[in-house]
């Protein structure tokens, strides 16, 4: 979906570069038939991998070489440099692999070879037990994607059945809220996969919705009737929004925002509009909030709060996030509330009343448990899971929106509504589906756009008992570490992607050093 990098720089692979100018574990950045490849040597073995990550095209020079593999600075993904394999998501496809010959002192590339999509990985991770002969994933989206995908690619070859109600899972849901409501990108970005994958790969996609599921007799039941039946099962029944019982909630203009039929009804109604409300100063309402601008509506943001993201960013960014969009024209409402929409009118509860031809209201979601709950899951507002993401019923697993798991950085039981945090962990579900006892330890992530500015969090933080700052948020330069009793638990930064890749590496080492120095002084 990201451009290519369009300017080549460095050496050209292909007339080959001197070994002793390939420093031991140091990326060179180079390239081949005029694209851009990255060159690592480790110890005596020399690879060459596609520079350029496959999610949304990051420059992987500028992110974190880790041993055998390399993180991408923009969104975390990380690739093989032995294989170009993509170890971890959000990237789904590999990037291609030059192999490198070794000759009279120089390393030359001489092919470009690529991987398939699902291609079995060479290092399958080491499991105990029996095969399951079918597998049934509940919910198509970040998570039971990726799963399904992972299962492949780690060689799995049973019944493996994904069901999932909405007609176009599985799709890249961050853009519905960015470029695609703001008109920047075409709708045929948003499939992760081209008709005919899943059935070219053995997954059978039904759509449908599961009434029912019956841990003893090892089946979910959808509300049509059908049975499918299943040795293992994940569940990755994501979230739903929050709906208001305002009155005129439920009218013709007003609209939630969740999957990309939700997107494309907004679109369609903003081509019509000129005056549009949103109600909540979430990630998703301001995102839409920008989005709206860019399509040159007048906004209207109506907010409780006092601050748009203090309770998770903190004062300072908060504020910084408020006057960016009121320098793009946002009016904002706060320490507000709408208490009735009426045709072309959104009423306030202090009785002020604003003209909307369009009303978006995104005031947060609600994990999908009734099916867990109704199955006698354990649940502590989500799915209560282990480290591996197995359930209290075995051979029960969950991932994405709706599970509460055990956080390794922090040691606090935590459920978050992350993209990417979703797809890793649909990763390592599917691996601990075969029997892997691998545990979720990857850090929480996520970024958010306004307007030219990327939010980039890493960590997890509900409460902190002081912020520190490095360089200049008004700059758009800064990195701002949250922590409690000397620990930092969340990192915030803008235009600071290696810091924040850095971050992230740290806290799944349990690295405090490094953690200490992000910020480390205002």
């Amino acid at each position: 979906m990201g451009s290519e990098q369009s300017q080549l720089s460095g050496p050209d692979f292909t007339q080959g570069v001197s070994i002793t100018d390939l420093d031991d574990g140091v990326m060179l950045l180079g390239h081949a038939s005029g694209e851009p490849v990255l060159m690592v040597r480790r110890g005596a073995e020399v690879f060459a991998i596609g520079a350029t990550c496959t999610h949304y095209g990051g420059p992987l020079a500028e992110g974190v070489l880790e041993g055998d593999s390399v993180h991408c600075p923009w969104h975390h993904a990380c690739f093989s440099v032995r294989t170009g394999e993509a170890l971890r998501a959000p990237a789904l496809n590999p990037v291609a692999c030059w192999p490198v010959e070794c000759r009279d002192g120089k390393a030359y590339v001489t092919r470009k070879v690529e991987r398939e999509p699902l291609a079995p990985t060479p290092n399958p991770s080491p499991r105990s037990g029996p095969s399951p002969k079918s597998i049934v994933i509940v919910g198509g989206g970040a998570a039971g994607n990726a799963a399904a995908e992972m299962l492949r690619r780690e060689g799995y070859d049973g019944r493996l059945t994904v069901i999932d109600a909405d007609a176009d899972a599985p799709y890249d849901r961050p853009n519905l809220s960015k470029d695609y409501l703001a008109g920047n990108a075409p709708e045929e970005w948003l499939p992760l996969r081209p008709p005919g994958f899943d059935a070219e790969h053995g997954i059978a996609a039904i759509r449908g919705r599961v009434a029912s599921l019956d841990p003893g007799a090892k089946h979910v039941t959808l509300e049509g009737g059908a049975v499918h039946a299943y040795d293992r099962l994940l569940l990755s029944t994501g979230a739903s929004p929050v709906r208001l019982p305002t009155p005129g909630a439920d009218g013709p203009t007003v609209f939630y925002l969740r999957s990309l039929a939700d997107s494309r009804a907004i679109v369609a109604a903003a081509t019509r509009a000129k005056k549009a409300v949103v109600i909540g100063s979430s990630f998703i309402g301001l995102e839409v909030a920008a989005s709206l601008r860019a399509r040159e509506l007048e906004v209207h943001v109506v907010a409780p709060e006092s601050r748009p993201f203090e309770k998770v960013l903190g004062r300072e960014l908060g504020a910084f996030i408020q006057r960016l969009h009121e320098e793009h024209g946002v009016v904002f409402h706060l320490r507000h509330t709408a208490t009735a929409f009426r045709p072309g009118t959104v009423v306030l509860d202090d009785g002020q009343t604003l003209e909307a031809d369009l009303v978006v209201i995104g005031v947060g979601v609600r994990p999908n448990l009734s099916l867990a709950e109704e199955a006698g899951l354990a649940t502590d507002r989500g799915i209560s899971v282990s480290e591996q993401l197995e359930t209290s019923v075995a051979g029960i697993f969950a991932a994405g929106d709706i599970v509460r798991w055990p956080d390794s950085h922090t040691g606090q039981r935590i459920r978050v509504e992350h993209w990417v945090v979703a797809e890793q962990q649909g990763q390592v579900a599917a691996r601990n589906l075969l029997g892997a006892r691998e545990p979720f330890r990857a850090a929480p992530f996520f970024w958010s756009a306004h307007y030219d500015v990327t939010i980039a969090y890493v960590g997890h933080a509900t409460e902190w008992d002081r912020v520190d700052i490095q360089g200049n948020i008004e700059d758009r330069d800064c990195v701002l570490a949250y922590r409690s009793g000397g620990k930092t638990l969340a990192v915030a930064s803008i235009f600071r992607d290696k810091d924040s890749l850095t971050a992230a590496i740290a806290m799944e080492r349990g690295d405090s050093a490094v953690l200490r120095s992000l910020a480390a002084s205002r």
